[in-house]
């Protein structure tokens, strides 16, 4: 489904429902409410909770109570809960709209001024009241600390050079002003991994040194085991990692195991802020059990109905053996879901490589063009995607209305004999007797690619890419890593290339930043350096020193200073010709479905959905909150039977 647009120069957020029941009690903490160990469940939803009328959805109401059983392949991995939980300052709905979810409301003045509201009665996961105070010790003491945030206040905070100015007029009001027009403000504040604007004072207030003696500190910094208060805050203060079970939490579940087990358990929030019409406090599920598996063990679990709800380590690949489970009696659905990333797979040539004449031979964009145009897309979708797979370069999905066809195919149709001619015109005519073209030192080219080794896909397009390089001259040769280590080999110039999804946001609207395509990240696998001059303003990295990519800079900044939707998406259109004539990422296919495995008793999960980092969060955006179990389906086990 499209975006929809959604101007928010001005903007005041809609009416919410109002409950008209009362809030009913959980079983799963009656016993803890009837010892008087906790509030009764009245008492512990905002006074103004977010109510969720889920027949207007098309959804059915649930029931509490159950486990949902998931996987993931990394025990870091455990901060996906966040990342399905989705509870957001703002957050997208299921038609990818911006509602205001844990702030009760808020407003925008010509795109500059924001006023955040909350919801009064508001409580953090151990029952401590979430208020302004919150937000103003994130700016006071942790945005604005240098020894907490060396680099100030983060990049949504900032227009250009200048920083905002927030002010806490009241316990349920905080207002963030820029002097400009800031687009990019909102958006953030729903991502998947957002920037979190707000801490829980009340409980990090004993490890910063603004609140304690020196002596306090020091003892603590002894006991804990770290160099001084700045690293013990910092690794007790992720609110996206969630790996400190102490840290009070806005998500629907809280961590209730304290790690270094392969098994975790997250336990329903007591004072979530969102509601059922009804007035059944969500979430319905009780418990998340999220357990970590081999990767190559995902589909086999999964098959074996280990599972409730399972996307990531699943691959297109693994949709025989999931239907072959169904058919065999497991206690699962599989639907298959669009992609929303903007291209499957994508080589990502490393322009800040360290190796000087590999560099320089990587920044001749005659070289990038031969390495896709020597790509045979179609072999790959039909071998790997039943040819399902949308074929061509990186650009914007057919969904968004940015979307050109001749950006899908520019430099992306198999053409050997062009990839010849543009890498003879480069001067790198001269072969060793196995056919392998010699870079200017040389050398042979061998084009070494690294992936994080999670995908099988991967592997087995390359395998085919290996062979149509190799009647061009191009040696490729494949190492995979653990995505650690790939990711910080890519951000230290020493990776030549790397291999990855394409862009997150593959339905960009006129409206959607477009931060991603210009050098303002590391995490673009293309120009690390660049993005790390941009993010740390010129602490670290290189300056940008290629004319493309300074004018996507360019155009980056011209996009966040105007207001005029038609100028806005001209902007984009100019910034995705510029990346489908430069292939800084070339794309191999996108929108290749992606299974989901579903509990024959989970309910609400929709049948066709969009499996998207941002915008969607994965599950996220299809609230997991709102899954409930119930009896397996009649009219299911009669097909099965």
């Amino acid at each position: 489904m499209p975006v929809t647009a959604q101007p928010l120069d001005v903007f005041v957020a809609p009416t919410q429902s109002t409950l008209t029941v009362p809030v009913g009690e959980s079983a799963f903490w009656r016993a803890e409410v009837e010892k008087g160990q906790m509030d009764a469940a009245p008492d512990r939803v905002p006074d103004v909770p977010l109510v969720v009328d889920l027949e207007a959805k098309g959804r059915s109401f649930g029931q509490q109570g159950g486990t949902l059983r998931t996987m993931v392949t990394r025990t870091k991995d455990v901060r996906q809960m966040v990342v399905y939980g989705y509870a957001r300052l703002v957050g997208y709905d299921h038609e990818y709209r911006l509602r205001p979810d844990i702030l009760r409301d808020f407003e925008v003045d010509r795109g500059r001024t924001f006023t955040l509201h909350l919801r009064p009665g508001h409580r953090w996961s151990d029952g401590v009241p979430f208020t302004s105070a919150d937000f103003e010790y994130w700016w006071n003491h942790v945005a604005n600390n240098p020894e907490l945030s060396p680099n100030g206040p983060p990049e949504i905070m900032r227009v250009g050079d200048d920083v905002a100015t927030v002010t806490f007029p009241d316990a349920h009001t905080v207002v963030v002003s820029f002097p400009r027009a800031n687009p990019r403000f909102l958006p953030a504040l729903a991502q998947a991994s957002p920037p979190f604007i707000y801490r829980p004072a009340h409980y990090l207030k004993q490890f910063h040194v603004d609140f304690n003696t020196v002596e306090q500190m020091e003892e603590m910094i002894d006991k804990k085991r770290v160099r001084g208060w700045a690293p013990l805050h910092n690794k007790l203060d992720n609110m996206y990692k969630f790996d400190n079970h102490e840290l009070p939490t806005l998500q629907p579940w809280m961590p209730a195991s304290t790690g270094g087990a392969s098994r975790y358990l997250f336990v329903r929030n007591p004072y979530f802020h969102r509601v059922d019409a009804r007035g059944v406090q969500l979430p319905y599920i009780d418990v998340v059990e999220m357990n970590v598996v081999g990767s190559g063990l995902v589909a086999a679990k999964a098959n074996a109905g280990e599972v409730d709800l399972q996307a990531r380590g699943l691959d297109f690949r693994d949709t025989s053996i999931l239907k072959k489970g169904e058919a065999d009696g497991s206690p699962y659905r599989t639907y298959l879901w669009s992609n929303g990333a903007a291209s499957q797979i994508a080589i990502y040539p490393n322009l800040n490589f360290a190796d000087p004449v590999w560099r320089e031979v990587i920044r001749d964009v005659r070289f990038r063009r031969a390495l896709s145009l020597s790509i045979d897309r179609t072999i790959i979708n039909r071998a790997l995607y039943f040819g399902l797979g949308k074929e061509g370069g990186m650009t914007a999905l057919a969904a968004s209305p940015l979307f050109d066809p001749e950006n899908l195919t520019k430099w992306a149709i198999y053409d050997p004999e062009t990839a010849n001619a543009l890498l003879d015109d480069m001067g790198l005519a001269e072969r060793d007797r196995s056919g392998i073209r010699l870079l200017p030192d040389g050398r042979p080219m061998e084009f070494v690619i690294e992936t994080a080794g999670e995908r099988q896909e991967v592997e087995n397009a390359l395998a085919i890419i290996t062979d149509t390089w190799r009647d061009v001259g191009i040696k490729l040769i494949m190492r995979p890593l653990d995505r650690d280590i790939l990711r910080n080999r890519v951000f230290s110039g020493v990776t030549m290339a790397a291999v990855w999804f394409g862009w997150d946001n593959g339905i960009p609207q006129a409206y959607t930043p477009p931060s991603y395509l210009a050098p303002t990240d590391q995490v673009f696998f293309a120009w690390p350096k660049w993005g790390q001059y941009y993010q740390t303003q010129g602490a670290a990295g290189e300056r940008i020193d290629m004319p493309a990519a300074g004018k996507l800079m360019d155009l980056n900044r011209r996009w966040g200073q105007t207001r005029d939707p038609v100028q806005r998406a001209a902007i984009w259109r100019e910034m995705l010709a510029i990346h489908a004539d430069q292939q800084f990422g070339i794309g191999v296919l996108s929108e290749a479905p992606q299974p989901i495995v579903v509990s024959d008793r989970l309910r609400n999960v929709p049948e066709k959905g969009k499996w998207a980092w941002d915008p969607g969060a994965h599950f996220g955006v299809h609230r997991v909150d709102e899954f409930w179990f119930g009896e397996p389906d009649e009219e299911l086990a009669q097909v099965r039977e």
